[in-house]
């Protein structure tokens, strides 16, 4: 495949087998995927409509990844080695024929029947490529890019026979009988080393899956029958426990089960900072080991290891069509005919109205018109750069699922974040926590024997701490966690929950009563006036409060919050400064996501509080839509309202106006997944539920907040290289074809020589491709 004409040829072809439903096939990754009615397609189907336009078709399966980039190394050392030997040949003949030149060229290479010697074999095995497209393509009423060459180039090599063989029926019309067979072999000679250094860069845009590919490890020390054994990655078996030493890639996906270390997971998240591991730990494969020695065992294995799920979806991703994509693909299939029909036109004009000898410059021109026409650069403008952009994404740990997303992204203008697990941590901790003043003071009232080697602050935070070693809640686990290095587990008994209030019992014979202000009150529990102060003060920041009580007397608080993510403010407000509206929904009360919107730099006016699951897809469609309502009160100098009212839009007291906003929705959880399949772009975050990441369109595996504006950056990077691209790609055939057709004649007297026109279209094909790798450069 060599421009955007091939892809809408084989689309066409594979769209006419009965029972495809959809064929999308992709010019710089070279595959096509197509969707099919398995009862009615077979392989040898698709193979064949391949086959009829003019090409070869390899069914891509998981096991011959190594078949096809064998394949692919071939074939471009083979194109490597034509070059090389069509260039010589061309050059040879160049020297034997262009006027300056020839005066010092052996003999023998002015002689035309020796030039015809050495330019068949380039004109007909070299530029078989050309015929081999070029035949099946006008079988079935199509034409590509090389049918352009083997129109330019046969019409050169037959005019030149002819002049070998018949030189006296040349000279009667007056022309003198010199053959082009350089033109026909430069031609193909520069075409091919274009297509050769195209190819070569082309495999530069696959660098990110190659490095993915890679990062795999080739074996695993798995324990058998009590013996650690080493064996290739593929017999690696779920169930199967695996030794990891210091500085080893961890192979496959698994849970730890014995030991601790700190992992390197910067090839897989993006994040450079070690990540400490261990018991019950999840390890992703192809990760690095760094200090310590662990046991885990493996869970996932082959295709369903993350790595492998990250190519996979990086893969597809590549091979997807964006719509700009899609509209420059339709251009080009109009635009060989159109070249053609320019050539035709172009040897008329110069035949009719041309200087003598006529024919030699309606046919030199003519050439020159099928030569330089390029398609192949429109045809590349966009999927070179959506290769590079994905490959750049994967290794900032943002998964991005298909072209469509990635061209949307940079249109985003609104962000709504859920609360819960994406803009928190999705893990109640403890934020807040006080004794009740002069403690010590008063520790003998509460009737309590305290140990002789605790502290009475110790001692009351092992009596919490034992009692909620009894409770499965959430908030329970929060309070333990908070208290673990602090206190020690002392004797319990009578212990019960009061659901949706606390936790009461005796610990170390002392009675003793957690949990919220409802319990302290049906208790009749004594209030304690310092702390009622500090518990008003973490109300009102939306924190839930656990009181304390020890026989009957308050004597400590606890606040607890879901707390905000340590990058969830940076991330918002890097948002605002792109002019990003952004938002945030929770089913939590109103209170506490406005604590939480506060935290984290979001405006009160939106976040929405009180949310119901099904409710937050809602608020997408409504935010899509949304209404902008001004009045003229509003119109001050300088603001929206004043521009509107200049631009004619607000004559009136008021007046709405509907403007059409690019949501994207961030969200983890199962009750996010409608909301993310709703909105133009759903993200999210990679330590989310599988459901979620399957309705998104992008995933963070990195987990990280701001790569949400990472990935608007890339997006709007990756559109801007795609939008010069097509502009190179077309000012390039817009400018130059009609100075191919003679157009600068008249005024100077210039001619494009069709050999410089071979030039020029393989340089129009690497400078786009070479714009798309320069993407790898940039910082997102």
């Amino acid at each position: 495949m060599h421009c955007a004409s091939c892809v809408r040829v084989l689309e066409k072809s594979l769209g006419r087998v009965a029972g495809v439903t959809d064929a999308n096939v992709n010019l710089a990754t070279e595959k096509a995927t197509v969707t099919i009615d398995p009862q009615k397609v077979k392989d040898i189907d698709l193979e064949t409509a391949v086959v009829n336009v003019g090409y070869k078709a390899i069914l891509a399966e998981e096991n011959n990844k190594s078949s096809e980039e064998l394949e692919k190394k071939k074939e471009l050392i083979e194109l490597r080695d034509k070059v090389i030997f069509s260039l010589i040949i061309g050059g040879l003949i160049l020297w034997g024929s262009f006027p300056g030149l020839m005066d010092t060229a052996p003999f023998i290479l002015k002689n035309f029947y020796f030039q015809l010697f050495l330019a068949t074999p380039v004109q007909f095995w070299i530029g078989s490529i050309f015929y081999r497209a070029t035949i099946p393509a006008l079988r079935h009423r199509t034409a590509n890019m090389d049918t352009l060459v083997a129109f330019g180039t046969t019409v050169a090599y037959g005019y030149s026979v002819f002049v070998t063989f018949l030189p006296q029926f040349i000279k009667n019309t007056g022309i003198e009988p010199l053959p082009y067979f350089d033109v026909a072999t430069i031609i193909i000679s520069l075409i091919l080393l274009g297509r050769y250094l195209e190819a070569r860069a082309k495999a530069g845009t696959s660098e990110a899956i190659k490095k993915l590919i890679g990062l795999q490890a080739k074996t695993a020390r798995v324990i058998r029958n009590g013996k650690e054994i080493d064996i290739p990655i593929e017999e690696v078996m779920i169930g199967d426990l695996i030794r990891v030493r210091p500085g080893e890639k961890i192979p496959v996906d698994g849970i730890i089960i014995e030991g601790q270390s700190s992992i390197d997971e910067s090839m897989v998240t993006g994040e450079s900072i070690p990540v400490e591991k261990g018991k019950e730990d999840n390890v992703i494969g192809a990760t690095i080991n760094k200090t310590g020695s662990f046991t885990f065992k493996a869970t996932k294995i082959g295709s369903d290891t993350m790595l492998a799920q990250i190519i996979k979806l990086v893969q597809e991703a590549q091979g997807s069509k964006a719509p700009i994509q899609r509209i420059a693909d339709i251009i080009s299939s109009y635009f060989v005919p159109i070249v053609i029909m320019l050539a035709i036109f172009t040897f008329v004009v110069w035949y009719i109205f041309g200087p003598t000898p006529v024919f030699l410059f309606a046919m030199l021109n003519a050439i020159a018109v099928l030569i330089i026409a390029c398609p192949c650069a429109m045809g590349l403008a966009t999927p070179t750069a959506i290769m590079v952009g994905t490959g750049l994404g994967a290794q900032h740990g943002i998964l991005i699922k298909d072209a469509e997303s990635l061209e949307l992204a940079h249109k985003i203008n609104a962000v709504i974040f859920d609360k819960t697990g994406t803009l928190t941590s999705g893990k109640p901790k403890v934020t807040d926590f006080s004794f009740m003043e002069k403690l010590d003071d008063v520790g003998t009232d509460l009737g309590i024997n305290i140990p002789n080697n605790l502290s009475i602050h110790d001692y009351i935070s092992s009596l919490i701490y034992s009692l909620e070693k009894h409770s499965e809640h959430s908030l329970s686990f929060a309070i333990i966690e908070y208290l673990k290095n602090k206190a020690r587990e002392l004797k319990t008994d009578k212990v019960y929950a009061i659901e949706g209030h606390g936790i009461q019992g005796r610990a170390d014979g002392v009675n003793i009563l957690v949990g919220n202000k409802k319990l302290m009150e049906k208790e009749k529990v004594m209030r304690c006036s310092e702390l009622d102060k500090k518990a008003n003060l973490w109300a009102k920041e939306g924190k839930t409060l656990a009181y304390v009580a020890i026989n009957k007397k308050n004597v400590a608080l606890f606040a607890i919050a879901d707390t905000l993510k340590p990058d969830a403010r940076e991330a918002v407000n890097t948002l605002k400064k792109m002019k990003i509206d952004v938002y945030m929904v929770t089913g939590d009360n109103t209170q506490t996501a406005q604590a939480i919107g506060k935290l984290a730099g979001i405006d009160k006016d939106k976040v929405f509080a009180e949310v119901l699951p099904q409710e937050k897809e809602k608020i997408v469609q409504n935010l899509r839509d949304k209404t902008i309502i001004l009045t003229t009160g509003d119109a001050k100098e300088g603001s929206q309202a004043e521009m509107y009212r200049r631009l004619g839009y607000l004559s009136g007291r008021t007046r709405k106006l509907k403007s059409k906003n690019v949501i994207a929705f961030v969200g983890d959880g199962i009750n996010d997944a409608p909301a993310l399949a709703s909105a133009d772009v759903g993200i999210a975050m990679g330590s989310g539920t599988d459901v979620a990441i399957e309705a998104a369109d992008i995933t963070l595996i990195n987990k990280e907040l701001k790569s949400v504006a990472i990935a608007i950056n890339l997006s709007k990077k990756t559109m801007r290289t795609i939008k010069f691209n097509l502009f190179w790609a077309f000012a390039y055939n817009v400018v130059l074809i009609p100075i191919a057709m003679g157009i600068l004649y008249p005024i100077w007297g210039i001619l494009l020589n069709p050999m410089f026109a071979s030039l020029a279209m393989a340089t129009s094909s690497i400078s786009v491709v070479s714009n798309s790798l320069l993407l790898k450069r940039s910082k997102v």
